[in-house]
This record gives structure tokens, sequence and C-alpha cells, in this order.
């Protein structure tokens, strides 16, 4: 007897993606030599620490918009450009601080997302430059933007492991 596919949930799944990622960022940064952390491969590439800072910075912004929009219907959304923001402009910060900042940040952020039911979901900020946004598309935008840095740390990380080795 076959059992039933349980039904695709979105939100579910964007919750748990979103959930692991500070698990997937701790893993790589744990296993980096702390004299590699700050190390950039190339000279236009990040380092690892500045990676960490960058997602730390950027978990801040998305939480404010998340924040805003559960709090107000059809909220101004500030803009702000992740790009722009030198993650290396204070390189006082530790990387294993860092990560621990951004995973305490991102706790909070899924249980916020998770406490919300399907409508609340579906309510909107208004973005200077993009027009309205539901939280949904700003929950999949930042897997999306984690997707992107934990691509570019794996490829970081494996070459610090491989020339350890």
């Amino acid at each position: 007897m076959l059992r039933e596919v349980p039904e695709y949930d979105p939100r579910a799944w964007l919750l748990k993606a979103l959930r692991e990622t500070a698990h997937a960022i701790e893993s790589l940064v744990w296993n980096i030599e702390d004299s590699a952390l700050d190390t950039r491969p190339d000279a236009d590439e990040w380092s690892c620490r500045d990676l960490v800072a960058h997602m730390a910075h950027m978990e801040r912004r998305y939480t404010e918009w998340l924040e805003r929009m559960v709090r107000t219907d059809d909220a101004e959304i500030k803009a702000f450009d992740g790009d722009s923001s030198d993650p290396s402009a204070n390189p006082a910060d530790d990387a294993f601080d860092l990560t621990d900042e951004f995973s305490v940040q991102r706790q909070q952020t899924v249980y916020l997302l998770w406490s919300l039911d399907t409508e609340d979901w579906e309510r909107r900020g208004i973005h200077p430059y993009l027009g309205p946004l539901t939280i949904m598309q700003v929950a999949r935008e930042m897997n999306e933007h984690d997707l992107a840095h934990l691509w570019q740390l794996r490829r970081i990380c494996d070459r610090f492991e491989t020339a350890s080795v």
C-alpha cells in the first residue's frame, strides 16, 4: 500500500530552509583556521568573515522589513543596498561572533514567520523602488540571498580545507 504524499507547503519549506542557514554557516566556518577567516581568495572576493558580516547585516535589514510589515498595513519599507555595504568596515568583529549574531537574529526571524497565519504571509510592505512586496516574497528573497552566499562561502572554505591538507 502506498503512503500519501504530503502536500507541498511553501511556508513550511521556507521556514526549514531559513532555519538551516545558520547551521550551514557555522559548520562551514567552524573547520577553517582562524588565520584563514580573513583571507580573501582573490582581491575582488570577500573573505569568510566578510561574508558572515554581510549576512548578519542583511538579516537585520530583512527583519526590520518583516517586523514593519507585520505591525502595519502596507508599511513603508526602507530601501537598502546590501551590495554597497562594506563588510570589512569593522575588522574587530570576530567571524564566530558574527556567526552567533546571525544565528540569533535568524532564529528570531524564523519565530516571527512561524507565528504568522496563512493570511499574514500575504501582508504587504511598500518598497520605494520595488513597489508592493508580500512577506512571502521577502522570505523567498532571504532564501535566495542565503543560497547565493552559502555557495560562495562553501567555495572559499573548500579552498582552505584543500590547501591545509
